[in-house]
């Protein structure tokens, strides 16, 4: 399952995209968020790796977003962040001469795939300036 990631990254997200192009410190977001400054720069730093925030070091630093927030899309933000399967995947080896044991890996990648295909074609339908516009 992916953490909470995703929520922090939209959150970070957000923030930037009311900042505009002021460069806005880790701390102000960690704030909002309600976490350590550490995770904050963390996830920042994957967005930058991701094209989607430039960040400048010092006193008068901060991030800011890389591109206009109706050029990014939820789905990127997702893609960004994904850590491993949608729904999760089974802790054990299922048993080979079991007539269900030696299919239902496959079956559940194909179901899984069918999932997170649905998943981002939903969050590619809308930008983050969309998202924004919910706090209007």
């Amino acid at each position: 399952m992916n953490s909470g990631r995703f929520a922090i990254s939209v959150h970070i997200l957000t923030l930037l995209t009311f900042s505009e192009e002021e460069w806005t410190p880790s701390e102000y977001l960690a704030g909002s968020i309600n976490i350590n400054p550490v995770l904050v720069r963390k996830e920042l730093s994957n967005l930058r790796e991701r094209g989607l925030v430039l960040s400048k070091e010092g006193k008068s630093g901060g991030s800011r977003l890389a591109k206009p927030a109706d050029k990014i899309f939820m789905s990127e933000v997702y893609q960004a962040v994904k850590q491993k399967d949608l729904l999760g995947k089974g802790i054990n080896s299922p048993n080979p001469d079991c007539p269900v044991g030696r299919k239902i890996n496959d079956h559940l990648d194909s179901l899984y795939d069918d999932a997170e295909q649905t998943l981002l074609a939903s969050l590619g339908k809308m930008s983050l300036a969309e998202f924004c516009r919910k706090f209007d």
